[in-house]
């Protein structure tokens, strides 16, 4: 279980940069209970109103209320200094400080391929959202995705057949986005697992996202972009994952299809051309003939 002072920090409305200033500064999250204004102020990147947000959250009975729900709905709470946080999460410019997950959590161990694309896909591309991810899912990754409608639907979709995934959202786990995929997050969490940074009623704001897609491609040793316009949420998760150091896949599409225009761009980038599952497994360099149970970490620089 997390620290309770995670917990409480993550219930502020800091970036994670400040609050990653305040876990160097305090060495103990729980410290923030008994911190004075003064000892707050010497805490790099504090502006004054942080610092009475701080002060005045400790007496509201906001983290009170926040572990009575986590408790009420058997969430599970994982923070950077839990030995269960995931280790290639770990390894990002400021990770997320806290994990809210429903579900499986040992999931967030094995090996994660992450698939992401437009919400807005062609049938060619909802039909290989659903093969790639259920033909990876069966040779034993965990797929992730963000949930989002189109081809994140279509991945978690294709891997709950036989497998597990994860999905991660941009909002809080009892706040669940969008609204008719609240079925399917029930049954990700049964086979997999439901996870997100944020309180358990945050609602789903628009800079929420990025954070998402920063942890989307974190948690995962390669990430498969399927269809993306050429401006696409898709295509900052790609170029997340290019800065956490981890492999990306383009999965290429009609010329003259705005969906496949993003793809086209990763590729002319540099991004690995997919037309099958065994461009990926090469690429990544793993055996599922030899290996019956593989790991994945990010590539060395």
């Amino acid at each position: 279980m997390a620290k309770q002072g995670s917990i409480f920090l993550n219930l502020l409305n800091l970036a994670p940069k400040k609050l990653d200033n305040i876990i160097s500064f305090l060495d103990d999250p729980d410290l923030i209970f008994t911190a004075s204004r003064k000892e707050l102020r010497a805490i790099a990147s504090l502006y004054p109103k942080d610092i009475e947000e701080i002060v005045s959250k400790r007496e509201s009975g906001a983290l009170e209320e926040e572990l009575k729900s986590i408790e009420r709905k058997n969430i599970k709470v994982i923070d950077l200094f839990d030995d269960d946080y995931p280790e290639l999460l770990r390894q990002i410019s400021f990770p997320p400080l806290v994990l809210y997950v429903k579900g499986k959590s040992q999931v967030l161990n094995k090996p994660l391929f992450a698939m992401v694309g437009t919400r807005m896909p062609t049938k060619y591309g909802i039909a290989m959202a659903q093969e790639f991810s259920h033909n990876l899912s069966m040779l034993g990754f965990v797929i992730v995705s963000g949930l989002a409608r189109g081809i994140d639907t279509a991945s978690h979709r294709g891997a709950i057949k036989k497998g597990e995934t994860i999905a991660v959202l941009g909002s809080g786990l009892l706040n669940i986005y969008p609204r008719e995929n609240t079925n399917l997050a029930e049954k990700i969490s049964e086979q997999g697992a439901v996870l997100s940074e944020f309180p358990l009623y945050a609602s789903p704001r628009r800079e929420n996202f990025p954070r998402r897609n920063r942890i989307v491609s974190g948690l995962s040793c390669g990430v498969l972009i399927v269809e993306a316009a050429a401006r696409s949420g898709a295509l900052i998760t790609a170029h997340l994952a290019l800065e956490q150091n981890r492999e990306v896949f383009a999965l290429a599409g009609r010329v003259d299809s705005p969906v496949s225009k993003g793809a086209h761009i990763l590729i002319k980038e540099g991004a690995k051309l997919v037309d099958s599952i065994e461009d990926i497994l090469e690429e990544l360099n793993i055996s599922f003939e030899k290996e019956t149970n593989p790991s994945c970490a990010a590539k060395q620089k």
